[in-house]
């Protein structure tokens, strides 16, 4: 508990000082005000994070964090749990759709294992941080304990301070567990107190009669549960997976070392409301990689007040929405940095009249 309340403390306010200088620099480049809209919103962010007129980009790191459910056991989910461990293994040997993306924008992927199911073979590329075997069942009792939850978050940190020493500068979430769109409906639905419904898709690629199932399951696991929405680890503890947990940790160490971080889809979200009601400056740190299929997932942004920076129909976690979302971020600091200004290029400005 001292890890994380350490790194709670350090978590400061955003002031805003630097937006109004940032604002005049991006007024004076060759372009009619506002002309590049979400890019210039992106790069005064960037800015105001990490306190740097000149921010860098090139560490870019995507923590990809594995984790197994109890909840399987309700038949909640298209695959089987064997598909965690398989894709982790996928993860490893670079062949999966979020190795490839990384390694589009530059990006390092570090793989964790937070709580498979079973012991995956030692690699030098898989750190692993497993709090236990997968959560127990929620729909019959609690996903884990309020030790387990803590423990969670805190190897999260520590997994980010460890990558910290090697060079950060812009972080992103990503994930990898079968079955794990149930406990992120279930903690979605508690802490924005939307009905399970509204935030329950198809995860997998279930049919409709498994989503009407699915919708049942985790309306009996809060009530059974009964976790409290202004609690962020009574909610991860009672409703949520080890990975989300994990993942918590990356949103708290980065924006407590003044790192943007990306946020993926709809568990990364469910990560970032359990962020958000432990310390809620963490917000201004976030960025929103994309908004996901998930039915869900924009109820959640609309609740961080997050403006998702891509659109382009994805449900596949593993920080691929994160990855796509750091290009367009890398290129607002750019944009700030590299472009010309009126007065330096000699081009006329625009004419008040």
């Amino acid at each position: 508990m001292d890890k994380l309340k350490s790194t709670l403390e350090k978590i400061e306010k955003i002031d805003g000082k630097l937006a109004e200088r940032t604002q005049k620099r991006l007024d004076s480049l060759t372009k009619p005000q506002g002309s590049l809209g979400r890019l210039e919103e992106l790069a005064k962010q960037i800015v105001e994070i990490t306190g740097k007129d000149n921010p860098p980009m090139g560490n870019k790191v995507i923590f990809t964090m594995a984790g197994d459910h109890g909840v399987m056991e309700e038949g909640v989910s298209a695959f089987p749990q064997d598909v965690t461990p398989q894709m982790v293994y996928n993860f490893i040997r670079g062949g999966a759709g979020i190795n490839v993306l990384a390694k589009h924008v530059g990006a390092r992927v570090v793989i964790v294992d937070m709580g498979v199911a079973c012991d995956l073979n030692a690699h030098p590329d898989l750190c692993v941080k497993k709090v236990g075997y997968g959560t127990k069942n929620m729909a019959r009792g609690q996903a884990m304990t309020r030790k387990e939850a803590v423990n969670s978050i805190e190897n999260g940190i520590e997994v980010f301070e460890e990558e910290f020493q090697k060079g950060i500068d812009i972080a992103g979430t990503g994930d990898m567990g079968i079955g794990n769109t149930t406990p992120s409906s279930a903690i979605s639905s508690v802490i924005t107190g939307k009905p399970v419904e509204d935030m329950t898709g198809r995860g997998t690629g279930i049919d409709d009669n498994g989503r009407f199932s699915k919708i049942e399951v985790i309306e009996k696991a809060i009530e059974v549960n009964k976790p409290n929405s202004k609690d962020g680890l009574d909610v991860l503890s009672k409703v949520g997976g080890f990975e989300i947990g994990g993942l918590t940790g990356v949103i708290l160490a980065a924006t407590s070392r003044r790192i943007p971080v990306v946020i993926d889809g709809f568990i990364s979200g469910a990560a970032a409301l359990i962020a958000y009601q432990l310390k809620p400056e963490v917000k201004n740190y976030m960025i929103a990689g994309h908004c996901s299929v998930e039915r869900g997932h924009r109820i959640v942004l609309d609740y961080l007040g997050l403006k998702p920076t891509l659109d382009l129909d994805l449900r596949l976690g593993e920080g691929t929405g994160a990855a796509l979302a750091m290009n367009v971020i890398d290129a607002s600091i750019k944009i700030l940095t590299q472009m010309a200004t009126f007065q330096s290029a000699a081009v006329s400005e625009k004419i008040d009249k």
